[in-house]
């Protein structure tokens, strides 16, 4: 299911208009995590107050342009340029052709999207979708689209004439990537172990939108073997003392030299951690120029959003779970038909994960695919240069898969399947509180005048 196309009002488009004008360094310098939001209560202590403003649910617009910052496609992903070792041949990194509002470690982008707010749960996925234009680099507002005629030259610090940013266009290839899960908001007991003690009182608060950001790490994991691979690289499992399969094949340059796994699966964890805290971080400074209340914060359970709890009555997003007495906690591996990680039992085994990983990177919509567009002025040709997998290679590379699933019984072996950091809350703030505990200065004009510019 996707989302309606968007009608935006008068008032939305002026107001996007002065949203685009916001300057980047007030963003920077005026993000705050701010809590409190219209409908809120703190019970007690020295910060107690309740609010006398009805909760306040964000307006699908608003909803939209977080999301859209948040995730949104953002053009062609310009790919790892030269590697002396690969020379002529393109380096083969990438796992999509799109760029994001936020940097992945060599293009991998194992990280997808879902929403819930007081409409419902949602998944959205972007990473990969190819870009439609919606996003022109350097982009001013089109007459008419956010600013009106009377909003000064065409010329400004978001473009030239002739390089506009749509902003129907814009927003709705973000709402049409929305597939609703269900009517209702995700639900959480708010109290300890489903939130932490300092969050109970407001995740999740009914009115607000909350983004789960959420990373594929057995695919990410695949993608460093194969990154360690094609450099010539193996891998020595340093957790049982023995190299894993091909560590010492001699069609590697560095074979008897191999990096140990805890190593590769600790990389593999902090690059996809960067991906999921980057992209909220984007919509954490958003907030600030639209002038709504929220923050990036990792107070959530991770397991018990994902259906780990435990507890059958809190089921959070229904991933298939499984156990072993070898590991320390139950494992998330995906949720079948939406969000399905190159890990059993979304795969029948190493040779589909690696087949379907391979079918990624160099099949229709790859980035080596030769009929994928892109920006350069010959596409073709150069995603056509990209080194390629041989059966060698794609030998070596399932071995260690199959090694590693095998071993620990789970992909990754000593790390999650799936991985959760942080979550961006989104909601409307209430200045009421602010103007009593504060002093001056606590929130931007933008919230003070959310209101009247929004609404």
């Amino acid at each position: 299911m996707s989302g309606n196309p968007l009608r935006l009002s008068g008032q939305e488009r002026a107001a996007i208009g002065a949203l685009l004008r916001f300057p980047l360094v007030a963003a920077v310098n005026g993000r705050r995590s701010r809590r409190f939001p219209v409908g809120g209560s703190i019970p007690a202590g020295e910060l107690a107050f309740t609010s006398s403003r009805p909760v306040q649910p964000l307006s699908e617009v608003e909803r939209a342009l977080v999301l859209a910052v948040v995730t949104g496609v953002t053009g062609w992903n310009f790919g790892i340029s030269h590697h002396p070792g690969y020379a002529p041949a393109l380096p083969n990194y990438p796992g999509s052709a799109g760029g994001r509002t936020f940097p992945s470690a060599a293009g991998f982008h194992t990280t997808e999207f879902f929403f819930t707010d007081d409409s419902g749960t949602y998944f959205l996925s972007s990473r990969d979708a190819a870009p439609a234009g919606e996003v022109p680099v350097g982009a001013a507002p089109v007459e008419g689209s956010a600013e009106g005629p009377d909003d000064g030259p065409d010329d400004g610090p978001y473009g030239a004439e002739g390089d506009r940013l749509d902003v129907d266009r814009w927003l709705n290839a973000t709402t049409a990537r929305y597939r609703r899960l269900s009517p209702e908001r995700l639900w959480l007991p708010r109290e300890e172990p489903y939130v932490e003690g300092h969050n109970t009182w407001i995740a999740n608060h009914p009115g607000s939108l909350l983004v789960i950001p959420v990373a594929d790490l057995a695919q990410h994991l695949i993608a460093n073997l194969a990154f360690f691979l094609q450099n010539g690289y193996g891998v020595y499992d340093d957790v049982n003392g023995r190299p894993l399969p091909g560590a010492d094949d001699p069609s590697l340059r560095h074979a008897g030299d191999p990096v140990p796994l805890s190593f590769v699966e600790q990389y593999t964890l902090a690059e996809a951690s960067a991906e999921l805290i980057t992209g909220v971080y984007n919509g954490h400074l958003l907030l600030g120029a639209l002038g709504l209340g929220g923050w990036t914060f990792d107070g959530i359970d991770r397991l018990s959003v994902l259906g780990a709890s435990g507890d059958p009555a809190v089921p959070g997003l229904g991933f298939h779970v499984e156990h072993d007495d070898r590991w320390a906690l139950p494992n998330p591996t995906g949720l079948a038909g939406v969000f399905e990680t190159l890990a059993r039992p979304h795969v029948r085994d190493a040779a589909e994960a690696v087949q379907r990983f391979t079918e990624r990177k160099f099949g229709p919509g790859g980035p080596f695919h030769p009929d994928t567009p892109g920006p350069w002025r010959d596409t073709r040709r150069v995603r056509s240069s990209a080194a390629p997998y041989d059966a060698r290679f794609v030998r070596l590379l399932t071995a260690e898969v199959r090694y590693i699933d095998e071993t620990f019984g789970k992909l990754p072996g000593t790390v999650p399947t799936v991985h959760i950091l942080n979550y961006l809350q989104a909601q409307h703030l209430d200045v009421d509180f602010y103007d009593h505990h504060f002093t001056p200065g606590a929130y931007l004009p933008t919230h003070r005048d959310h209101q009247t510019t929004w609404h």
